[in-house]
């Protein structure tokens, strides 16, 4: 009889573990469910069962894993809330600037406190050397602005005429064809594709592959993204880092292949040739060499540096704040080279649409707001220039993200323009 208790005893402890077992997997099983769903009324919890699963949640979000330091879990977590709250800050402000972007009347006051404080760093440390202009605070109109722009960009490139270059024999090395020339008929329609986040789920590549030729930047890619940025690439801008740095395959990528080329470098803002020369930001000459010596069919240009600070001067003097003493983006660098190229640019993304995101590229997963409304370069600034250009609509500008400009040949400038 004994053995017999003990018998029925042991059953019973192996169905009270059993029935443990299963209560513990149904509770992990819902308190799973109640993590994805938007909101503890929707779940169906009382008030009790929210703040004991809170409970819980929080225990489990600050559990140390094995391995690492309590002064390491503790930096982690300080990042992890600031970039919390950086993300819900950009949420709840993010649409009130893209509307006061897409009707022009952003200011820098109206930035987030990191990108105001990044601002002034910038203001303050002027590490090109610029020599500061007193803003105008001239407001011109559309065409007195288009007029502006077409009377003061020229598009140069270093030719091989100056020196140090004319010493090395650049002349013979350079293309034959000044780019400058490059005004065809087929250049009717330009797209600029910006490759900010923002392009991705827009189902925009059908158009954009429709003009007669298109602008890309840095190392964007086509392949796998086709549907939404199209795969025709006419003219590729690259900063001086894809041709110093290995890791962007410069001399072996098929990006930059069967391309036209330009190359800059942010040189000082009062340095001649020489001293660019001797000290660039990244080493883009010896790379030219290379690339010209074995491809020297391809169309491959650098920038002048006085086109670079030209076009700076430009935004400087068509806005009333002051702009970040450094170069203007690649960006607006390609804008304002389409219009000198083409009849009509459609620019994509640059100014965000309704799908705005601080995803800073595509093709990478890299988030920053200041990719959008700049920090080192002054982006806010060149946006709000452009869009008092645009000759779109505002439909197409929150649903594609789309500027439509004139090229420089389509504007028609009096003598009192």
């Amino acid at each position: 009889m004994k053995a017999y208790r003990k018998w029925l005893l042991l059953v019973l402890l192996v169905w009270l573990l059993l029935f443990l077992s299963l209560l513990c997997h149904f509770l992990d099983l819902r308190l799973s469910s109640v993590r994805r769903s938007r909101s503890a009324t929707d779940s169906g919890l009382t008030g009790t069962e929210t703040r004991c699963l809170s409970s819980v949640q929080g225990r489990i979000r600050t559990l140390r894993p094995a391995g690492v330091s309590e002064t390491d879990w503790r930096r982690r977590r300080r990042r992890r809330d600031f970039r919390s709250r950086s993300k819900e800050y950009y949420r709840s402000r993010s649409l009130e600037i893209l509307q006061r972007l897409w009707s022009g009347n952003l200011t820098a006051a109206m930035l987030s406190p990191r990108l105001q404080k990044v601002l002034k760093v910038q203001l303050s440390s002027n590490r090109h050397q610029v020599v500061r202009r007193r803003p105008r605070g001239v407001r011109r109109s559309g065409l007195q602005l288009y007029c502006e722009l077409k009377r003061r960009t020229r598009i140069r490139t270093v030719d091989g005429t100056e020196e140090p270059f004319s010493g090395l024999g650049w002349d013979r090395l350079v293309p034959s064809l000044p780019l400058q020339d490059v005004r065809t008929s087929r250049y009717q329609s330009c797209a600029v594709v910006m490759s900010a986040g923002g392009v991705l789920d827009s189902s925009l590549g059908r158009e954009i592959d429709s003009h007669d030729a298109v602008l890309r930047f840095n190392a964007a890619p086509t392949r796998g993204f086709e549907r939404d940025v199209g795969n025709k690439t006419t003219i590729r801008i690259i900063n001086s880092q894809i041709v110093a740095l290995p890791k962007h395959k410069f001399s072996s990528s098929s990006l930059y292949q069967d391309v036209t080329l330009l190359v800059w470098d942010p040189a000082s803002y009062s340095a001649n040739l020489t001293q660019w020369f001797q000290k660039p930001d990244f080493d883009l000459f010896s790379a030219y060499v290379r690339r010209r010596r074995l491809r020297p069919e391809q169309p491959f240009y650098i920038l002048h540096p006085d086109f670079i600070w030209g076009l700076w001067d430009l935004i400087q003097d068509n806005t009333q704040d002051q702009i970040q003493p450094n170069p203007p983006s690649s960006g607006f660098i390609g804008i304002l080279l389409m219009m000198s190229l083409c009849r009509e640019v459609s620019v994509y993304e640059f100014i965000p649409s309704l799908r705005r995101s601080d995803l800073c590229h595509y093709y990478e997963r890299y988030h920053d707001a200041a990719c959008t409304l700049g920090a080192y370069h002054p982006l806010m600034f060149e946006k709000l220039l452009v869009q008092r250009i645009n000759q779109g609509d505002q439909d197409q500008l929150r649903r594609k993200g789309k500027v439509t400009l004139r090229g420089f040949r389509a504007v028609r400038c009096g003598s009192r323009s």
